[in-house]
């Protein structure tokens, strides 16, 4: 019987579709677990591949290098430790794993989650900020020291700055440094310091522990304390691998107690070779800027000015003589020159004096009034003879004259010019006009005439 092979999933296609189930489950983001380390191990590059089992499962783990920088300690095969981490399917082997973001030993779990909200908090107030922090004194004349003043921090702290720098002062502020109290009592002890008058640097801390011991300088009193002091803080607490709350607000972190000695002081013999070298650069700069000045003073000795003053005078003075020739006779050059430009400016402002611009205007004048008469006297003269022209053609073309010669002129009813007899009929009534009066009369008859002039 044949078969739909459409129905059939391929296994990338099932694992994916596994993988998307897993990815978009809530319950399996962000998870916290607790378990036992085993099978581990480190690639070489970074990640981290191990199973997390208890007395009943197991399950495979990744933490990658990106999030396995941050941690504190190496993990190792047989450990307990904290995970948090997300859910998700390896497609390429078909199986579920739990890809780690943080872990911590167990054992320590409320405290280290203290420590972290503690940190997270302290830092968006911006107690970590770097710019915050100042300087550490070069040549400190007082440093003060909190710590158990029976403790070997103390005995390290000294030794070592009296080592390094026997002139400075060191002033104890004995501190609990562990136990309840003791996160009350460094507060205190630094404020004390900062009341002290003349101390340059303070050093807080003490000797190694585990995080329980330690956990005085993760309390957020002695964070206040720290960035409220006057005087810069370093902090020494514990070995290098420790990292307190106090570190990332003091001033400067020291590795260890001993190493806070050193970053408090610089070292004698250091200062003592820095000093020779110093007088011997300027012994030698000395030595060079004598030689300098003795080789100038026998140079200027043996000059020909020195030897021979009175030459050097007398060119002096014949140059003088010649400069001032030469200054005469650029003064008399530019008296002339300017007297000439005077002279052009003296003739072009009598050209454009106003009397003599109004001088030409007025014959100016008087030239147009002459033209536009003698224009107006031709004018007048041509209109006269036009119009004599168009009065002597007027009198031709006038009906008076041609009345003189015996015609006249006739009108209708309607004062309307007859022309033809077609516009009159018998009994009408007319007026005609003669050279000397009007005759009104009606119409007799009225007859037509021929091509020939015959009625």
């Amino acid at each position: 019987m044949e078969q739909d092979q459409s129905r059939y999933l391929t296994v990338q296609a099932l694992t994916k579709y596994i993988k998307r189930k897993f990815d978009r489950d809530p319950h399996l983001s962000n998870l916290f677990v607790r378990g036992e380390i085993s099978n581990f191990k480190q690639h070489s590059s970074g990640h981290m591949y191990f199973t997390l089992k208890d007395d009943k499962a197991r399950i495979l783990s990744v933490m990658f290098s990106s999030n396995n920088q941050a941690l504190k300690f190496r993990p190792e095969s047989g450990m307990n430790v904290l995970i948090r981490g997300d859910i998700s399917v390896y497609e390429a082997g078909g199986q579920y794993q739990i890809y780690v973001k943080e872990m911590q030993p167990d054992g320590i779990g409320e405290l280290y989650l203290a420590y972290e909200q503690l940190k997270e908090k302290l830092e968006k107030a911006g107690y970590f900020d770097p710019a915050r922090k100042r300087m550490i004194p070069k040549f400190p004349g007082k440093i003060a020291v909190i710590t158990s003043p029976t403790g070997a921090a103390i005995r390290d702290i000294i030794t070592t700055i009296k080592r390094r720098y026997p002139i400075g002062g060191i002033l104890i502020f004995p501190a609990l440094v562990q136990g309840d109290r003791a996160a009350g009592s460094i507060a205190e002890a630094i404020r004390k310091a900062n009341d002290y008058e003349g101390i340059d640097v303070l050093i807080a801390g003490r000797g190694g522990g585990s995080i329980e011991e330690l956990w005085a300088f993760n309390e957020e009193v002695v964070a206040e304390a720290i960035v409220n002091s006057k005087i810069p803080v370093i902090s020494a607490v514990g070995h290098e691998t420790d990292f307190t709350i106090a570190d990332f607000v003091a001033d400067l972190r020291a590795p260890t107690p001993t190493g806070a000695g050193e970053l408090a002081v610089p070292h004698i013999d250091d200062l003592l070779e820095r000093i020779m070298n110093r007088k011997l650069r300027m012994i030698k700069s000395f030595k060079t800027k004598i030689q300098g000045e003795r080789n100038r003073l026998n140079s200027l000795t043996k000059s020909y000015a020195l030897r021979n003053p009175r030459t050097l005078y007398q060119q002096k003075v014949e140059h003088v003589d010649r400069l001032t020739d030469q200054l005469q006779k650029t003064v008399t050059l530019q008296v002339r020159q300017q007297r000439d430009s005077i002279d052009g400016l003296h003739a072009r402002l009598q050209r454009v004096h106003p009397s003599q611009i109004l001088k030409i205007q007025e014959e100016r004048v008087k030239f147009l009034a002459e033209q536009v008469e003698k224009g107006y006297r031709a004018v007048l003269k041509e209109k006269g003879q036009r119009l004599g022209s168009v009065i002597t053609t007027l009198h031709a073309l006038s009906p008076l004259k041609i009345m003189d010669r015996g015609y006249s002129l006739v009108y209708g009813q309607e004062k309307e010019l007859i022309k033809s007899f077609r516009q009159v009929a018998k009994g009408d009534k007319l007026e005609i006009d003669v050279q000397d009066g009007t005759i009104k009369c009606e119409v007799d008859s009225v007859k037509e005439r021929d091509n020939n002039g015959k009625d």
